[in-house]
């Protein structure tokens, strides 16, 4: 708990961290709003496919204007000012780079951003959690060997539940359950672009003239971006997924120890060591009482009497058994945390999460009945959703990774909600991200079947 301490330290010294980002979207624009005033920090450079998004990004977060005036690295590394650029490759290999921020949410060019980074020796921080459901353990693997770290971004939710498992743990409490809250019903499986505005209460026009990107707001309504945060969830903390992936069991806070059980004690879960999302609607779509739509929550057991009588001592919520409880954040701040990945990636050599093994995997799955032919377009799309599966059960039906679902053509009929398989789909299995997949598949062995 002294990061900002070491921040100080390295801004007294005239060498603070030197960052890199990667895409200048709402995640990047939030942690530039704070890294202004973090000291010890420096955002040496921005890299996007349109640079005027980085002006904007700076603009929008307070930057006076003259920050973004470094017409090379070379000229922000000695001033202290921010270079944007179209050129990713050059930001990595970049003189006095230090830590990379990939905020691009492309699962394909996030694995080429983080092989470019272990290769350059540049700690990477993956916002792009569905690069890090692709391929995360085989990168991670990938970076440790290198001596740089890999890690999941803080702020967003998978590395805030991983601090609440490693909490849990680390004070002698076995994790039962783990995971996050979100707006969910089993319909919104089937939404698509075209009808998710009347599910968040936005009208079309609202959303065009905000620039709201309709895909990907549908990805988390139609429970994909759930299931690849759970992947990389379970992926960074040993639990696994229910055979049947999650539930979304209706669930306010002080529910969580209660519900948030195995079935064979009165709860609602497979086995011990789960992960699960809880929605904030219940069956008939109205309000949770005390939701944590925005939050994450760890379940925890007592490991014998003494323990369990503290938790009555101490005013924590159990369940009926006094065995179990919950610990839960309201909130996730998204970009506004992300220096504390930063700082904890430079300064102490640590993650603030990162994958260890393959216990879970996202699954495409179709959102409708399609034939031989169709185009499959990805997350949040109008053809596909994204299931949580084991990652043995994924691999032992040949489950094709949700993100690997874009752009590829079917090459048989696909019922409505049938998982789809690499076989059935047209791909290209020399382009990169398939084959670190693929590698990675041959070197983790799977569990949670």
């Amino acid at each position: 708990m002294n990061l900002h301490r070491m921040l100080g330290r390295r801004a007294e010294e005239g060498r603070p961290v030197r960052i890199g980002i990667i895409g200048a979207g709402k995640f990047a624009t939030m942690f530039l709003a704070q890294a202004r005033h973090t000291p010890g920090m420096h955002v040496m450079a921005i890299a996007d496919l349109d640079v005027e998004r980085g002006r904007n990004a700076l603009a929008a977060a307070g930057w006076p204007s003259n920050s973004a005036e470094a017409p090379s690295f070379s000229a922000a590394l000695e001033n202290g000012t921010t270079h944007i650029t179209e050129d990713v490759a050059a930001l990595i290999a970049a003189d006095g780079m230090e830590v990379v921020v990939d905020a691009t949410g492309n699962p394909i060019a996030g694995i080429s951003h983080a092989l470019a980074c272990i290769e350059q020796g540049r700690h990477i921080v993956m916002v792009n959690v569905e690069a890090d459901a692709l391929a995360g353990p085989l990168l991670a693997r990938r970076a440790e060997a290198a001596g740089i770290v890999y890690s999941l971004a803080y702020g967003d939710q998978p590395a805030l539940i991983a601090e609440q498992v490693d909490w849990a743990r680390t004070s002698g409490f076995e994790v039962v359950a783990a995971g996050k809250g979100t707006k969910y019903l089993p319909g919104y499986h089937h939404v698509t672009p075209d009808d998710v505005w009347s599910h968040y209460g936005i009208d079309a026009a609202h959303a065009a003239a905000h620039g709201l990107n309709a895909q990907m707001f549908n990805s988390f309504l139609d429970g994909t971006k759930s299931a690849i945060e759970m992947t990389a969830v379970a992926n960074a903390t040993g639990l696994t997924p229910a055979p049947d992936g999650l539930h979304f069991p209706p669930c306010g806070v002080t529910e969580l120890a209660e519900k948030l059980r195995p079935a064979a004690e009165g709860g609602l879960l497979h086995h011990k060591g789960q992960v699960e999302v809880i929605s904030c609607l219940d069956a008939e779509g109205g309000d949770v009482e005390g939701d944590l739509r925005w939050g994450v929550y760890v379940v925890f057991e007592a490991p014998g009497d003494y323990a369990a009588t503290s938790f009555q001592e101490y005013g924590i919520k159990t369940d009926s058994s006094g065995r179990y409880a919950g610990m839960y954040k309201p909130f996730h701040l998204i970009g506004l945390e992300l220096g504390i990945s930063i700082a904890s990636a430079a300064l102490r050599g640590e993650p603030t999460g990162a994958p260890d093994g393959f216990r879970g995997d996202a699954v495409a799955t179709a959102k409708r009945g399609m034939k031989a032919g169709d185009m499959l377009d990805g997350e949040g799309g109008f053809t596909v959703y994204a299931t949580l599966m084991p990652a043995a059960a994924s691999l032992a039906a040949d489950g094709l990774p949700i993100g690997l679902a874009h752009g590829v053509r079917l090459m048989r009929d696909i019922a409505q909600d049938e998982k789809i398989r690499w076989s059935d789909v047209d791909i290209d299995l020399t382009s990169q991200a398939v084959r670190i997949r693929r590698e990675m598949e041959t070197l983790f062995t799977p569990s949670g079947g």
